[in-house]
């Protein structure tokens, strides 16, 4: 059984692609043909492309491996957070951050004063912090929020990214490859789909062509972790699941240690007042 159908992707509208003057050359091998000025892209290749992505990440699935997905333009926004949240994965759905990759280990360190804050904000401690430093603090929260909440629980590299729009998020994909990380994308007609190693062909503008193509990619996942378990494996959500990783193990340490002080500077404080 096809993974999703001819008529599922006409009815997204998958097969609009750009204007043609904003085609770029090396998607010219699944363009179909032209209409009123559009390209429109070849469906059928589109399909295979789906079924090759689709069967990569259901064996990357099958393992415990992680996807990131990634789509910070408005149209992708929602789908990208609600099936990423579905499938247990982590995402990036608001603005990409130079280094969430390359640089993955301040990027926990981030992670982990959100975390802290959260957790400082909550307790009856936040009261006793003067308003102009907590106001700071709390705009701080919000911002990191904001950025980071989808990779919360992300605490090693991904094993694969998945992308709506190459051209916006083109810092992604630069990382993900210089990192050897396979890239799994939908491809309109304005990129180049030789920067990813899983190019899908399709519309990346449309809410329900992005829907779609991100459904499949969930229903992938599901699909990994079902394998694994009717064959007898204990498949452990990879986005949360403890890894042997020296090195974030050390920077969550470091944070802990950087927020202890902070603490302790704010006791002394206090104390000096209410003498």
């Amino acid at each position: 059984m096809a993974v999703v159908s001819m008529r599922q992707m006409l009815e997204a509208g998958v097969h609009f692609g750009h204007q043609t003057q904003r085609r770029n050359p090396t998607m010219q091998r699944f363009i179909f043909g032209e209409r009123n000025g559009i390209h429109i892209i070849d469906l059928e290749q589109t399909l295979t492309r789906i079924e090759t992505a689709y069967a990569f990440v259901r064996q990357l699935a099958s393992g415990g491996g992680v996807v990131l997905f990634v789509g910070t333009k408005k149209q992708a926004q929602d789908p990208i957070k609600n099936f990423a949240e579905r499938s247990g994965m982590p995402y990036i759905n608001e603005r990409w951050l130079g280094g969430m990759l390359t640089n993955f280990g301040t990027i926990s360190k981030r992670v982990s004063k959100m975390i802290e804050l959260e957790r400082l904000s909550g307790s009856p401690e936040w009261a006793q912090i003067p308003k102009k430093e907590a106001l700071l603090m709390s705009r701080e929260l919000i911002k990191l929020q904001r950025n980071l909440s989808g990779i919360r629980n992300m605490v090693r590299l991904p094993d694969a990214v998945f992308v709506l729009d190459t051209a916006i998020e083109h810092l992604a994909v630069t990382e993900a490859n210089k990192l050897g990380i396979p890239v799994v994308a939908v491809v309109d007609t304005n990129v180049n789909p030789n920067l990813v190693q899983y190019p899908i062909p399709g519309n990346d503008d449309a809410i329900r062509a992005n829907e779609l193509m991100t459904r499949v990619i969930a229903e992938a996942i599901s699909e990994g972790r079902f394998i694994a378990e009717k064959a007898g494996g204990q498949v452990q959500n990879p986005a949360t699941a403890v890894v042997d990783n020296a090195v974030f193990a050390a920077d969550q340490a470091r944070a802990r240690a950087e927020a202890a002080i902070a603490q302790a500077e704010r006791d002394a404080k206090l104390a000096g007042e209410s003498n």
